[in-house]
């Protein structure tokens, strides 16, 4: 009987893989690293087919240690980054890299070398852009593949398929070019609720007229949940699964991790409206969901059925957050390579200097957090990062007060994003936080007592995973909708309230937090 799944995640830096029962149970899971390649400023790239062999390579471990037989999985499901894939009439690796090699076929998400690009695209003020925030980042696909087109002219006139890595991946699994509603709705343009989904006129204006065909690029796409097909045999035996075994549509990460956090609201569609999804790792991503669209400039958005049936997805941003606290962590004379057990120590020791200082621990220090840029809600790539209030302490504990700090500036940068949300009418109440800030006790509890919100923590924290399985049991028919793959997969949460005591302090950290916002945009309007 096929009544487990198989979810794999492909992050930034690794690929993951778990064996998931129907109701939910992790058996097992296995991760392996993945190579990013950095030639120059704002650019980094993947070989496609080192993740391929990644994936196989941590499938392949963890249906070994779950003790499935490949006869018991119905489907194995993608999600991944927004990175773009690029590859040849025959399927075989284009190079994206000023290098040269064709090994470094994909553009990452977090590749800014398209600035100009969507910077072109968000100055054509096309109807496109009511569904991306009223701009357009360039850690979308349309930026990338312009700059593509004018700086690699040979890789463009050998294209002969363009894909977002979730897509890739379903491709390897099955030969099938179709494409996930998740995927397009959400990096590439494309307007699910619309026929024709793909705006000709707008490819026209940024001189992509012809992507869709150099692409291979269909006019359909395939919603979360449905069934991609089977596994061909090559790829079957490269998995370790078998050929019966269907391949559900991918996802981007975030909504995959929106999915699995959200799951236990997923058949409640009034309820899921005063849910929202944080999924903070390396960076951090805001899904709110609503039945109605809405207004949401500054952030990605509303995307049509990127996920649920009928109903709106927004997402906010922080494009650097884990990655900024890392940055302090090795940039600090007192600091170090950013290793879990050095975070650890100084969360401790955060935790003996506020017991000793109280409010007042590093209470002149503020941080705004945009140090690669502000995804939302001010939508600016360009932003920059701010500290002030710095002094010639090199110790330990100045490095922990700069944490500290930081932790907060982060924190006020989600509360920034929900008090844009709610002026554009969605009542998030709710924050069910996932991935890697889970395990950091100081996030932790600024998320809610910065923000006024309860947090939910999954009792299992691999909801990225979660969610993918979720949509992969449905492609299978294990369970007949996401609504009730939700019901019975989802493991719970602990909840956290806000302490209505720090409410005054926190205000005043958030006016201090728009000042900053103010000053530096008199600074860089200065002559």
């Amino acid at each position: 009987m096929r009544d487990h799944v198989v979810a794999v995640d492909i992050g930034t830096g690794s690929a993951r893989a778990g064996v998931f029962t129907a109701g939910g149970s992790l058996l097992a899971k296995s991760e392996h690293p993945i190579l990013m390649h950095r030639p120059r400023e704002n650019h980094a790239e993947h070989d496609s087919e080192d993740i391929w062999a990644a994936v196989c390579t941590a499938v392949r471990a963890a249906v070994k240690a779950s003790g499935v037989d490949a006869s018991a999985i119905g489907a194995i499901g993608f999600d991944a980054t927004c990175s773009l894939v690029v590859r040849d009439r025959e399927g075989r690796q284009l190079t994206v890299s000023t290098g040269g090699e064709s090994r470094f076929d994909t553009i990452v998400w977090l590749d800014h070398r398209a600035l100009a690009e969507a910077d072109y695209c968000t100055a054509t003020a096309h109807e496109v852009l009511h569904y991306s925030g009223e701009f357009m980042s360039p850690e979308m696909e349309m930026p990338k593949l312009m700059w593509l087109k004018e700086n690699l002219p040979e890789s463009w006139a050998k294209a002969g398929y363009f894909f977002d890595l979730a897509d890739f991946m379903t491709w390897k699994a099955t030969g099938s070019v179709a494409r996930s509603r998740s995927t397009l709705v959400a990096k590439w343009n494309y307007l699910a609720h619309r026929d024709p989904g793909w705006q000709a006129d707008f490819l026209n204006v940024i001189g992509l007229g012809d992507l869709r065909e150099r692409g291979d690029l269909p006019e359909e796409s395939a919603a979360v949940g449905t069934s991609i097909g089977t596994l061909t045999a090559e790829a079957a035996d490269a998995l370790g699964l078998d050929p019966a075994c269907h391949v559900g549509a991918g996802m981007i990460d975030a909504y995959a991790g929106a999915l699995g956090a959200l799951a236990g609201h997923a058949g409640d569609a009034a309820a899921l409206e005063h849910q929202l999804a944080l999924i903070a790792g390396t960076s951090s991503c805001v899904v709110s969901f609503a039945r109605e669209r809405k207004r949401s400039t500054g952030m990605w958005g509303p995307y049509f059925e990127a996920v649920f049936p009928g109903m709106w997805l927004v997402e906010a941003g922080q494009s650097a957050t884990g990655a900024l606290i890392d940055h302090i962590v090795s940039m600090h004379a007192a600091g170090g390579p950013p290793t879990a057990a050095l975070h650890d120590r100084i969360v401790r020791r955060i935790s003996e200097l506020r017991l000793a200082e109280g409010d007042t621990l590093g209470g002149r220090i503020h941080v705004l957090p945009d140090f690669h840029g502000n995804r939302s809600p001010l939508a600016d790539p360009h932003a920059l990062g701010v500290i002030s209030g710095m002094t010639l302490d090199a110790s330990f504990d100045g490095l922990c007060r700069l944490y500290w700090r930081t932790s907060v500036g982060i924190a006020l940068g989600i509360r920034h994003i929900l008090e844009r949300m709610r002026d554009y009418g969605y009542v998030p109440d709710t924050l069910h936080v996932a991935g890697g800030h889970v395990k950091n006790s100081v996030l932790m509890e600024l998320y809610s007592d910065v923000t006024g919100c309860k947090v939910v923590m999954p009792k299992m924290n691999e909801t990225v995973l979660l969610g993918t399985a979720i949509a992969a049991s449905v492609s299978c028919g294990i369970h007949e909708s996401l609504g009730a793959a939700g019901a019975a997969m989802y493991p719970g949460g602990l909840e956290r309230l806000p302490d209505a005591g720090r409410k005054a302090l926190y205000d005043r950290d958030y006016r201090r937090f728009l000042a900053m916002y103010r000053h530096r945009a008199e600074l860089d309007a200065m002559e």
